[in-house]
């Protein structure tokens, strides 16, 4: 699965070495070492793929992503020497699909970006599933085109947001817990927590609901999980 991915690390050594795995692994790698080249070449060339430091400077990671979710649902992989949970947040809340804290194994970078790859391309025409739109209510989830819509209208998701929703869409009424929505989500990252589930409840509300404060399609099960109603 080769890709273009472009690297915005300020860190030259850092850079390079992410560049060395990642091409070793097929891929085309373009770096720049500020946000404003970043955000230039996002423009120019877009890639399939943003490994995002978030120091860096002229504009920080965190602005880029920010006004990259303006513009596209490019999958992220943010990297940062901020660890904690806020700051984990923060970057969800701003788009970022997956997120590695410094110091990192490149070769687990490597593993993330090629799960990333997976989830946000379409599935193989060869072999389609006989009805692969999943339809509640008014939420309409393509697997194949990796495609939202809501009462006709289409919504944008990062590849974190449709995964959550296609698996909820999978089994509309069932109730998953935070736990095993986070297993579809990432895995058993270690850097992310079941607040993680929360970040992107609270992101699709914005898009897929009438009133966010109000839900009536995503909806908490208190001391449970979440789960998609079928009627609405």
């Amino acid at each position: 699965m080769s890709a273009r991915i472009l690297v915005a690390e300020d860190d030259t050594k850092q850079a390079q070495l992410v560049r060395l795995y990642l091409e070793h692994e097929g891929h085309t790698v373009t770096v720049v070492h500020d946000g404003r080249a970043a955000l230039e070449e996002l423009r120019r060339d877009p890639p399939h793929l943003l490994v995002l430091d978030v120091m860096m400077p002229k504009v920080d990671g965190l602005d880029v992503c920010r006004i990259l979710r303006r513009e596209s649902d490019l999958p992220v992989l943010m990297l940062t020497a901020r660890c904690t949970e806020d700051d984990l947040l923060l970057g969800l809340d701003l788009g970022a699909d997956d997120y590695m804290a410094k110091p990192y194994s490149p070769r687990e970078l490597v593993a993330r970006v090629r799960t990333l790859l997976r989830r946000a391309r379409p599935a193989p025409a060869a072999a389609p599933r006989p009805d692969p739109v999943l339809t509640v209510g008014g939420i309409a989830v393509d697997p194949v085109r990796h495609e939202v819509s809501c009462d006709g209208e289409p919504v944008d998701c990062t590849p974190g947001e449709f995964r959550l929703l296609e698996t909820l869409a999978e089994q509309p009424g069932r109730v998953f817990t935070r736990e095993q929505i986070l297993a579809q989500l990432h895995g058993t990252g270690r850097y992310f927590t079941v607040r993680t589930v929360d970040t992107h409840v609270m992101n699709l509300r914005r898009k897929i609901e009438p009133d966010p404060a109000r839900p009536i399609r995503l909806l908490t099960v208190y001391g449970v999980g979440y789960k998609l109603a079928g009627d609405v």
